[in-house]
Parts: structure tokens; sequence; C-alpha cells
């Protein structure tokens, strides 16, 4: 089962390393990570996506809960929440089929983000990767020149934070 594990660390040098090395050491895969700072400049959130039985995850929590720098660690997949993801995706364009292109991006609410040739444009979308896939899918025909990812970014949806307090 898939799983997004939210974790709060200091934002200290090395730390990433170890969480990686933890996941590497004991055959667990990270599918997706995303890291940055909270508020708070010395705290940094993680967002790590894997998959595991019930648990493997509990044994995943309770590892990175060792780790020295670890301040809290969720996994959300079992709570009501949100997870989001962004897109940029450079498609090929020509003067017959760019308006055409812009349109669709409008109407998925995409963002144009560079097109200063005409032969191009890149567009930016946040959402669901069901969202983000069934919109690469729609676009594919026009020429995906080059394409990245994000990968998601939760929160436990109410009026409760994941904060060190």
């Amino acid at each position: 089962m898939r799983h997004t594990i939210t974790v709060l660390v200091e934002n200290e040098f090395g730390v990433l390393t170890r969480v990686a090395g933890l996941f590497s050491a004991r055959g667990y895969n990270i599918e997706s990570l995303t890291v940055a700072p909270t508020m708070d400049a010395s705290v940094s959130r993680m967002t790590l996506v894997t998959r595991g039985s019930d648990s493997v995850i509990e044994q995943i929590k309770k590892q990175l809960n060792k780790l020295i720098p670890t301040i809290k660690v969720e996994d959300i997949s079992h709570l009501v929440h949100m997870e989001r993801e962004m897109l940029l995706v450079k498609l090929k364009t020509n003067p017959d089929n760019r308006c055409e292109v812009v349109k669709l991006a409008e109407e998925i609410r995409a963002k144009v983000v560079d097109h200063v040739e005409i032969n191009y444009l890149t567009l930016e979308l946040t959402g669901t990767a069901e969202k983000l896939d069934t919109f690469l899918e729609q676009v594919a025909s026009y020429g995906i020149i080059e394409m990245t990812r994000t990968g998601p970014v939760g929160m436990r949806r109410g009026a409760k934070g994941f904060t060190i307090n």
C-alpha cells in the first residue's frame, strides 16, 4: 500500500543523507521525497512517499523517530488529507496549434511560464497526481519536449497543524 509520511527534522547538514540511508539499509524504496524549510528556518519538513504493509510503515516510523535530528513523524495516509504536485512540461507548438494548447492549458488552470519562441510552450500545473497524469495524456499528442514533477507534498485537513508545538 502507498503511504505518505511527513517528517519534521532539524534543518542541519546530513539529515537528508541519514534519512535516505535508513531506507536503503533496510531495503525500502522512496518513491518521492520533498524537503523544504518551515516557517521556523531551523526546522525542515519532509514528505516521503513509499510503499509497504502497515507493519513495515510502522517500523519505518520507529526508525525515523530514532534519528537524532527527527522532531516528529506522521503517516497521513489514513487521515483525511490533501496532496498536491507541481508539473513543468515543455510542449512542441507551431503557429497552427499554439492557441489550441493555450486554451487547453487555461481550461485545466495551467499557467504558461515560458513562451519566447513560437515552437514551444512551457506550462506549470499544480494538482493531484491523477490530474497531472490526465493532463500529460491530453498533451502528449502535441509532443512533450521535457517534463519534470515535484512529487507530492501533503498535509492533513482541518485546523490542527503538524508543528513542533
